[in-house]
């Protein structure tokens, strides 16, 4: 397959975007800028296309994908019905990074391959103008997971994913680096409460602000089992990864982290093993190895910048990369979400 490219990242070429929206209409995968990471798309009422998502990425089929529509009669089309406080949570939150799990309509336009045969669906409407103009053209709304090969960190730039779908998909659309850099939050609507089931841009903070009922599902921070059955991406597999082992450490008290991961540092290395720090930009003077990198300085930096820099640390051939905690916070519970699962669970909490 010859993969087309269109360039961008200065303006919005409509008529490359008809192109792709030709694709989508094909059966074919188009991958595509949204405002959190970069999506491989296909049509989501077509159960032949979806498959090709799947076949693409190397992706368990019992793993749910995400439904990106341009307008509310998309979402009309799909789901049972839209509740009252789902109904607020879209005037507040859409367009944008927030993902709503939903009941799906009996009929199933939404075939069972994009739901992982569950009764619901999540979908969103991104904000990002490409995304917008590519699902219009399209008219068919476009399941869609994030760009990388199953297990690996998301593309949030094309740079770091071309080579991995080179003649996989029929069109890449280059919208530059990403805005947020991780997934959507998505969160499911129950007995009036809301119930986080990946953390994202959207925060536990801000769903506040529409009810108070609003609860973090245990396996945000949690494993989960492999017989149990998930309604949401991310929660289930090794995720975010690069090869190289990773561990992170954090603690409020920001000199015993430090030193703590200074200890490591110093007992790894005096057996010959080499050891890269992913940490803030003002606490790099305080590390003792010479392998550091800025993660960024504050929580917006470090979500944009920490899937690039996890795909780059296999090229540096080191026995562990230590990364810096940023706390659970706001923004922070949804790095920290990714981190775990990029750090395979080992996470030290002071």
């Amino acid at each position: 397959m010859i993969t087309k490219y269109s360039n961008q990242k200065e303006e919005i070429k409509k008529q490359e975007l008809e192109e792709a929206a030709e694709e989508i209409k094909k059966g074919n995968l188009v991958i595509f800028p949204t405002e959190t990471v970069y999506g491989i798309g296909a049509n989501a009422l077509d159960k032949n296309a979806v498959k090709k998502i799947f076949k693409a990425k190397g992706r368990a089929q019992d793993n749910p994908l995400i439904v990106h529509v341009a307008n509310i009669d998309m979402v009309k089309t799909i789901v049972e019905n839209i509740g009252t406080l789902e109904q607020k949570l879209i005037e507040k939150f859409w367009p944008g990074p927030l993902t709503i799990i939903m009941k799906r309509k009996d009929n199933k336009i939404i075939p069972n391959i994009v739901t992982a045969n569950l009764d619901t669906v999540g979908i969103r409407m991104p904000s990002n103008l490409i995304a917008k103009e590519l699902i219009e053209k399209a008219g068919v709304p476009i399941a869609a997971p994030s760009a990388n090969v199953s297990g690996k960190p998301s593309g949030t730039n094309i740079e770091d994913i071309k080579e991995e779908f080179e003649g996989k998909v029929s069109y890449i659309v280059d919208g530059g680096s990403t805005d947020i850099g991780l997934e959507s939050t998505v969160i499911k609507v129950e007995n009036d409460k809301i119930d986080i089931l990946r953390p994202g841009k959207i925060t536990k903070e801000q769903l506040e602000e529409v009810t108070k009922q609003v609860e973090v599902n245990k396996h945000v921070l949690e494993k989960v089992k492999k017989e149990e059955v998930v309604a949401s991406p991310g929660m289930k597999y090794r995720h975010y990864a690069p090869n190289t082992n990773c561990m992170m450490i954090y603690s409020k008290d920001e000199e015993k982290m430090i030193e703590k991961m200074n200890e490591i540092i110093k007992e790894l290395e005096q057996t010959g093993k080499q050891v890269l720090v992913l940490a803030r930009g003002e606490h790099l003077s305080n590390i003792v190895t010479k392998r550091k990198w800025n993660m960024g300085n504050h929580l917006g930096e470090i979500a944009k910048n920490i899937f690039t820099l996890l795909r780059k640390v296999d090229k540096e051939n080191v026995d562990l990369v230590l990364i810096e905690g940023v706390g659970e916070e706001e923004l922070g519970l949804a790095i920290t979400n990714r981190l775990i699962r990029a750090c395979a669970y080992r996470y030290l909490k002071l």
